[in-house]
């Protein structure tokens, strides 16, 4: 039987996606092809000669870019049987099976994907009714396999690490735990994994790392949601790393919450080689961030700064600055919020144009000033369109995303660009900031030493 696994975006990373379930296809006999649409063409050869051409779909940008990719497929071959997994696959379950998908695997995918395959060649449980036999979402603990890469483009092809005057280094990518034990209104993993979290075993990750340190890695990216879902877990982990490989670097995503609650385990960070932390601060406006259910505030994050520099730890915080609570005040007082504490160089230009995404199936929904505010699911962009009451708001952000777009064409530093938005929401207000920011001019704005950062930034 000819397996076809298909990653179409993953933020510049090597799909964990694609090399886990091929490790688990090829024990049962299957032969599996990994095709990679973010950095290979769609390989008419192997799907025209594909029983199963599944499509791995983490995030929302993913499931758009595989759905253009659905009408290719069965083009080449209408008799494949078409699958969709991963973190989105049972959210727009409805409108994937409109296209022609008959398997929406969701959360624990590696057994379904075998049961299907399975099926597939008549040797496990059948279609009953028309419905798959397979659950749609599955949180079962899995007892993991380390992945297997050797069908994947190698990692040069990806994401770099950017250390300035230190050059650049190859990243590999791997998950040390999957869901969250949080439930934040607006993520996309608790419509799945609805608070629960599940571990990948800690010598499956450490072979995985050292397969990955052996064709060339020398910094690792942990995708775990939140790598503090389980601290225990986690430290053992870098700690087993950097006891194997002491110049290796890393870097992980932690919430704000746990990175206050587990502060004594910061310095482990920094002295097993973690470079830098990743948080979806989200928003500096605590009326967001309680609608948001994020359960920090603003003044958590400016001790969470603080600490940070205390420590000797790079803080990267994430942010979705355009909300349907949004205001132009507030957008502008965001801005000088990052200028006060002196975080201009930890911030990835994108992050000043993030729009709230609200997907299906997403909690925000259950707040009846959401319902009220979005129009009918657009099938098209997968997600419930929204404005903002000040259409001025809506004008800003264009603006700002129309110039981050422009400046990736003309590469320009972060403090440069920082001015530059500065000045689009600033054009009627001034103040003592904008005054000293004006008298700069483009001139980039004084900074602590350059961060360390990834070529393809992250970002919720």
């Amino acid at each position: 039987m000819n397996v076809v696994l298909i990653s179409s975006y993953e933020l510049g990373r090597q799909p964990f996606g694609l090399a886990s379930p091929a490790a688990w296809l090829k024990r049962i006999g299957v032969s599996v092809a990994a095709v990679d649409l973010a950095v290979q063409h769609l390989p008419k050869e192997l799907i025209a000669s594909a029983d199963l051409v599944a499509f791995y779909v983490p995030m929302h940008t993913a499931t758009r870019i595989a759905v253009r990719a659905v009408e290719r497929v069965k083009a080449v071959n209408p008799k494949a049987h078409l699958c969709f997994y991963g973190l989105y696959a049972p959210a727009n379950e409805g409108f994937l099976r409109k296209l022609g998908v008959q398997t929406i695997l969701g959360g624990e995918f590696e057994a379904g994907l075998v049961a299907l395959v399975q099926r597939l060649r008549g040797d496990g449980k059948q279609n009953q009714d028309g419905c798959q036999p397979e659950p749609v979402i599955s949180k079962g603990r899995l007892s993991f396999l380390v992945p297997d890469r050797s069908g994947l483009p190698a990692l040069s092809k990806y994401a770099y690490l950017n250390l300035g005057a230190g050059g650049h280094r190859t990243v590999g990518y791997t998950e040390a735990s999957r869901g969250c034990k949080h439930l934040c209104r607006h993520c996309p993993i608790v419509p799945i994994y609805e608070g629960a979290f599940r571990i990948v075993q800690r010598e499956v990750v450490l072979e995985d790392i050292r397969r990955q340190v052996a064709v060339g890695a020398r910094h690792i990216t942990f995708g775990d949601p939140d790598f503090f879902n389980g601290p225990r877990h986690a430290v053992a982990i870098v700690e087993g790393l950097h006891h194997e490989f002491p110049e290796l670097t890393y870097d992980v995503t932690i919430k704000v919450e746990h990175l206050l609650k587990h502060s004594d385990l910061l310095p482990t960070l920094r002295d097993t080689g973690c470079l830098f932390v990743t948080s979806a601060v989200e928003s500096f406006d605590d009326r967001v961030l309680e609608k948001l259910e994020k359960h920090h505030t603003a003044e958590d994050c400016r001790q969470t700064i603080s600490l940070f520099r205390e420590i000797g730890l790079t803080f990267v915080p994430t942010f979705v600055t355009f909300t349907p609570w949004t205001t132009m005040a507030s957008y502008r007082e965001f801005l000088a919020t990052v200028l006060r504490w002196d975080i201009v160089e930890s911030i990835a230009p994108i992050q000043y144009a993030i729009r709230l995404l609200i997907p299906a199936r997403s909690r925000l929904l259950e707040l009846e000033e959401v319902r009220q505010l979005v129009a009918d699911f657009d099938e098209a962009s997968l997600c419930y369109p929204w404005s903002n009451t000040d259409p001025a708001v809506d004008r800003l952000h264009s603006e700002v995303l129309e110039l981050i777009k422009n400046a990736q064409k003309k590469p320009r530093s972060r403090g440069q660009i920082f001015v530059e938005v500065w000045k689009l929401a600033n054009k009627t207000y001034a103040d003592d900031v904008l005054t000293s920011l004006s008298a700069m001019g483009s001139s980039d704005i004084p900074s602590r030493e350059r961060i360390p950062y990834l070529s393809e930034p992250w970002f919720c």
